[in-house]
């Protein structure tokens, strides 16, 4: 079953911030699977090599499956958890995040330390910006045109989505309903064109908004 909704990231980002001369430098990547993640560290490890710390955790799959973290020589749980516990707690999914300390010359305490690593990965959070991620059913709706001012103005009413129309001697209308709607679309539409109209479920698609668009993750 693929998930109806999920957060995510969409881009990576960085954001850096310093506590007591300690500069932290969060840099967030979405990663598909472990082996992303992994390559995406490594990367971070090479272009940071002199800092004191790189510590990074990672979060990946639909049920949160792998969980991963690692604190870099920090204190055990000063540092990795703090990191993981951002994502897990505003459950972000696929999403990688490696925090690169260069330490200032004062110690922080384990208290600061666990404060510090988790503001630096929640500022590169919220530098990508979170994508809510939504599962749409794609319907294709081939019907006469008597019958499409009538289909148009019922799909616009119950809030779904025409992405696309196509004219030809029919009208095709591209129909994006949210998947747990789909159903009741489906019969609702059979409804209103008496059973005239050509419907085709075509597909299961996710869409993010982005500064009011949608965008297909095809």
């Amino acid at each position: 079953m693929m998930l109806e909704k999920y957060r995510t990231i969409l881009n990576q980002a960085e954001a850096e911030i310093i506590e007591k001369k300690s500069r932290f430098i969060a840099t967030v990547r979405p990663v598909k699977n472990e082996e992303e993640a992994r390559q995406f560290i490594d990367e971070m490890k090479k272009k940071y090599w002199n800092a004191t710390h790189n510590v990074f955790a990672y979060q990946i799959g639909d049920r949160n499956e792998i969980q991963r973290c690692s604190d870099d020589g920090e204190p055990q749980g000063t540092a990795g958890k703090p990191v993981l516990d951002v994502l897990a707690g505003e459950d972000i999914k696929n999403t990688a995040v490696v925090v690169t300390r260069y330490f200032g010359g004062t110690l922080l305490g384990t208290g600061g330390l666990v404060r510090a690593y988790g503001k630096s990965a929640k500022e590169g959070i919220l530098s990508a910006g979170i994508a809510e991620m939504v599962l749409y059913r794609r319907f294709s709706i081939v019907t006469d045109y008597p019958t499409s001012g009538k289909i148009q103005y019922e799909v616009l009413q119950d809030g779904h989505i025409i992405h696309d129309t196509i004219y030809t001697e029919n009208v095709e209308f591209i129909i994006l309903t949210e998947s747990n709607r789909a159903e009741e679309f489906n019969n609702k539409m059979i409804d209103i064109s008496n059973g005239k109209a050509s419907i085709t479920s075509v597909d299961e698609i996710y869409g993010v908004w982005l500064n009011g668009n949608l965008d297909l993750q095809e």
